[in-house]
């Protein structure tokens, strides 16, 4: 009789640490939730004149990963690349991230349209499309806005500053104003040519948008989750 309660007993221990040790490995799969971020624009996002480690994307892959969260980050930036060129390419490239739609776009794209004086109605319309194919295929955007130069003229700015949080808007994305804040206009967070951010000036960048990137949707409802 005693052997019987024994055994029983020593059974039921045993489902308990069996389903305790179950919900902490489902507890860690649930803090282990792996997204894939897609940052898609020109040399900001590329990594213009920095080493691969020292650019956009690995910096703020680390820093999301530092803060607990299993994220990758993919660069999606070419140098040199207007709003015309990433729409052109936009859909080949989110055919390609790995074999899996991203849970995150950053859109990071006007500061060369800006830089050649390109007409306003044209970065906005060529966003416009890239913003509805985005939402198209149901994907989660954080738009980085820019700012132009102020040697453009007075209406050419007001043009331009315009379009990003009005596209936000209309399209419903996240929006982080200005990709450069911070950083452009200062001589010690950029490089020689005054328009790429230097290692320090990615790093203050990285630190800007961060928490806008821990406030949309995919991550705000995995805490909920946890």
């Amino acid at each position: 009789m005693y052997n019987s309660i024994a055994m029983t007993f020593t059974k039921t221990i045993k489902i308990f640490v069996l389903t305790i040790l179950f919900m902490a490995v489902k507890g860690q799969s649930l803090l282990a939730e792996n997204y894939t971020i897609l940052a898609f624009g020109d040399s900001l996002i590329a990594g213009y004149g920095l080493k691969q480690e020292h650019g956009f994307t690995r910096q703020l892959e680390q820093a999301l990963n530092e803060l607990g969260h299993n994220v990758t980050v993919v660069n999606g930036g070419v140098s040199g690349d207007t709003t015309s060129g990433g729409l052109s390419r936009l859909e080949w490239v989110l055919s390609g991230v790995k074999g899996r739609k991203p849970d995150l776009v950053i859109l990071e794209l006007g500061a060369n349209d800006a830089l050649r004086g390109i007409a306003p109605a044209i970065t906005r319309s060529n966003l416009a499309k890239i913003l509805s194919i985005l939402k198209r295929e149901k994907l989660r955007t954080l738009v980085a806005g820019m700012i132009a130069p102020s040697n453009m003229g007075a209406e050419y700015t007001m043009e331009f500053n315009r379009i990003f949080p009005e596209l936000s808007e209309k399209y419903k994305t996240d929006l982080y104003p200005f990709f450069l804040e911070g950083v452009a206009g200062n001589s010690l967070l950029n490089q020689s040519d005054a328009l790429h951010p230097n290692i320090n000036g990615i790093k203050i960048i990285v630190e800007n948008i961060v928490p806008y990137i821990l406030s949309t949707d995919i991550f705000m409802s995995s805490a909920t989750v946890k």
